[in-house]
């Protein structure tokens, strides 16, 4: 456990940062992200939004990928997802 006064405000722990709120860290960056879901039936790599909104289903086999939350959509048991790279 870091304990506050121990922290070097210029350097501060990655897993202390992430802790914090978005627009509280010494850069400010969004929880939000761009990955790629392989589906699970057909194996087809489809982009989704980490927050989105919507019911995203597969563009071959129709099945859903992913059901929206009140934050973080929830990705359907077997699909496997990787974070996007800028």
């Amino acid at each position: 456990m870091v304990l506050q006064a121990d922290v070097d405000l210029l350097h501060p722990p990655k897993e202390l940062e992430k802790q914090k709120h978005k627009k509280k860290r010494l850069v400010q960056s969004p929880n939000s992200f761009f990955m790629d879901v392989k589906c699970q039936g057909c194996f087809t790599i489809t982009t989704v939004f980490s927050h989105s909104q919507t019911v995203v289903v597969c563009s071959s086999c129709s099945a859903v990928l992913c059901q929206p939350t009140g934050g973080r959509a929830r990705l359907t048991e077997g699909c496997s997802f990787r974070r996007k790279v800028d």
